[in-house]
Parts: C-alpha cells; structure tokens; sequence
C-alpha cells in the first residue's frame, strides 16, 4: 500500500495573488485624498482660513498705507510754530500724516471747536506751560509731537534769553539705538512669521494626524480593514494613509503660502520680505519629514484603539510633542531654540524659526533634517510593524508592547 504524504502549498502573497491590486499604497493615498476632498468640514475650514489670510493682509495693508491729517487749534503765533514742529516730526517716517494749525480769536473759541469737532486738538498756553485740549481723547501720535514740539521749542526760547544755543545745551546727550540683529520692524516680523510657521505645523498636525487615526479606529470597528486585508497587504494600508494625508497636509500649507504670497504683492509689501522666502523652503521641507513622522504614530494609535475613549487617552504623548514644537517655535530663543532645532519633529518647528532671526551655515539645517528623516523612517518601520498586528485585533485596546507579542 502506497501512501502519499500531504502536499503543503506556500502562501501566495496577496500582493502576487491574480487580480491583485498593483501599488496598493497609491490606491489608498488616492483614496485618502478624494475622501477629504469631498468632506464638506474640511472643504469649509481651508476655505475660512484663506478668507482670515487674505483679510489679514488686506486690513495690514489698509492701516499700513493709511495716512492722518490732524488738525491744531491754536490763538497766537508761538502756537502756529509749535504745531509747525510737531508737522515735522510727524512726517519724518514719510507715514504722510501731517498736522495742520487753525487759528482762532481766543482760547474759548479753540475749546469750543474741539467740542464741535471741527479740530482734532487745541494747544493753549497757560503763562507757565502748555496744555492739549482734547474731546473725549488726544490721538497719541499727535500728543507725543506736540509734546516733543513744545520741549523743543521752549529749550530753544530758554537758550536765546540765556544767550546760548541749544546745541550747546543739548550737547552730549544723544542716544541712538543699535541693533545687532537687524532693525525693529525686521524684529517684529520674525516674530509673526515664527508664530505662523508653528501655528501651521500645528495645525496641520493636529487636523491630519488625528483623522488618520479616526479613519483607522472606523475601519477598525467597521471591519472594513478586514475587507481590505483579503485585496492588499497590511502595511500597504499604513504606507497609503501616511502619504494621502502628508500631500494633503502639504498642499493645505502651499495654499496658504500662495495666498499669502499674493496678499502681500497685492499690498505692495512682498519687496520687503524677501529673506523670509529662504526659511519658508526649510519649513516646507521640514514639515513633510516631520509629519511623516507623525502621521505614522497616528495611524498606529488608531489600531491600538478600540474605542473613540481610546483613541482620546492614548494620544497624549504626542499631542505633547506638537505642543512642545509650537512653543518652541513661538517662544524658545538662544541655546534653548539651538537644541529644539535638532531635536527630531521639533526641528520641524525650531530650526526655520531660528533661520529667520540667525545666519545658519547650511549644513546645520541639513544635518538636523537628516536626524528627522532618519527618525521618521524609523518610525515608520516601527509603525508598520505595530499596525499589522494591531489592527485586526477587535474588542479591546492594545499598548505598543501587547500588539508587538501578537502574531502577523
């Protein structure tokens, strides 16, 4: 009696299964992709955000190129003089405010057109100084050149009866500021435009990561995964998410920048900006990386979960990543926002922030990048291999540790 021992046939991986889908990773990125772009939340949420932007822009550049006229009432000729002072200082920034003197009989008649509002102001002497007569306020830009105007104006009355001069009376006590870093308005646009790049990151983080792991947790309690288990490989579903939602979050940011960029050609301000131009590449590449990243935590986090609870209590470590590269960016400086820029995902935050206020050498950017792909590739193999096991494990949540002892 002849027997004949049992044939074992190997597994035919899914992927080389006939009418398996090729590149699966993209149908899912695609699929990623069209789901956002028909979700009417998110449609709505960008379109606000470009509408605030452009807003934005639009009300900077109206107040910025937005010129004043102020009107003086004045009752003799020492007035007249002192209003022509503060005209001078006024328009010394070459804002176009100016300051223009009316006279009037007497100093009730000046009193009484500030209460009509004929004039924004009146200046009266009163024997031993001067006073600025207002309605319900002075605008401070004119109290403070009229003021000014005054101290010069009597300093140098006081010096012809002293029978000095006022640079001789003034001598030496010039101050002039100098800054080491570049000038004030230069200072003060670092500072929003690193505002801008954390509250970008953060955002975007915030909005892509966590619905990554929304989508996840659905398919997950859904059972859908487990459909899609049976077309393409596991980890395809993982590779698929992370890029569909990385290019999202990337166009989402180059809309911005676009609109952005338009804004200030439209206000006639983008001449001034230039250097900004340099950071925002970084950034740019910088934010890919670090999402990444990111994007492959949340996906795992949402294959832990079994429940939206679940998912609301185990992303707590990396909600504490995002916030410490948004405070990074916003407020870290000197040897602190050093060391934040070359801490991996941080980096993604600090080191653009850091370019804009420092002459970085390049390789410095570069290596720090080099720490961030490299962690984000490590992440994302680590992620895989969570997510496999992780995934199709229903009724209860899992730790990285639990799901790591489960057999693929």
């Amino acid at each position: 009696m002849t027997t004949t021992a049992p044939r074992t046939e190997t597994p035919t991986p899914v992927a080389e299964r006939p009418g398996a889908v090729q590149r699966p990773w993209l149908v899912v990125a695609v699929r990623e992709v069209m789901v956002k772009l028909r979700d009417r939340n998110f449609l709505i949420s960008t379109l606000v955000t470009v509408a605030m932007i452009a807003a934005g822009i639009g009300i900077s550049g109206y107040f910025g190129s937005r010129t004043t006229e102020h009107t003086v009432a004045v009752v003799d000729a020492t007035g007249g003089q002192i209003a022509a002072a503060a005209h001078e200082l006024v328009s010394a920034d070459d804002s176009g405010d100016s300051v223009e003197a009316t006279d009037y009989d007497d100093d009730a008649a000046a009193r009484e057109a500030v209460a009509a509002g004929d004039v924004d102001a009146a200046l009266l002497g009163t024997g031993d100084g001067w006073t600025i007569v207002g309605d319900t306020e002075v605008d401070e830009g004119l109290g403070r050149a009229l003021t000014e105007a005054v101290g010069a104006t009597v300093l140098e009355a006081n010096a012809q009866a002293a029978g000095t001069t006022t640079a001789e009376l003034t001598a030496g006590s010039t101050v002039t500021t100098e800054l080491l870093e570049g000038d004030a308005d230069r200072a003060t646009m670092q500072r929003v435009v690193g505002f801008v790049f954390a509250f970008l990151f953060y955002m975007a983080a915030i909005v892509f990561g966590m619905a990554i792991a929304q989508s996840v947790l659905e398919e997950k309690q859904n059972r859908v995964v487990e459909i899609l288990a049976t077309a393409i490989p596991i980890r395809q579903l993982l590779y698929g998410k992370v890029v569909g939602n990385s290019v999202l979050a990337l166009a989402q940011i180059a809309l911005y920048a676009v609109v952005g960029l338009i804004g200030l050609n439209v206000a006639g301000t983008a001449g001034d900006i230039g250097w900004i131009l340099g950071a925002s590449g970084w950034f740019i590449v910088f934010f890919v990386v670090g999402f990444v990243a990111l994007a492959a935590v949340f996906a795992v986090l949402g294959s832990l979960a079994s429940r939206t609870e679940d998912l609301q209590s185990n992303t707590g470590p990396i909600m504490g990543v995002i916030m410490v590269a948004t405070f990074a960016g916003i407020f870290a400086t000197g040897t602190l926002l050093t060391v934040a820029s070359y801490v991996p995902v941080v980096s993604s935050v600090a080191m653009p922030v850091r370019m804009l206020s420092e002459d970085v050498p390049a390789w410095e950017p570069a290596v720090s990048l080099a720490l961030t792909a490299v962690t984000a590739y490590l992440l994302v193999r680590l992620g895989e291999r969570v997510y496999q096991r992780a995934v199709l494990q229903g009724g209860t949540a899992l730790t990285w540790r639990q799901a790591l002892r489960l057999e693929v």
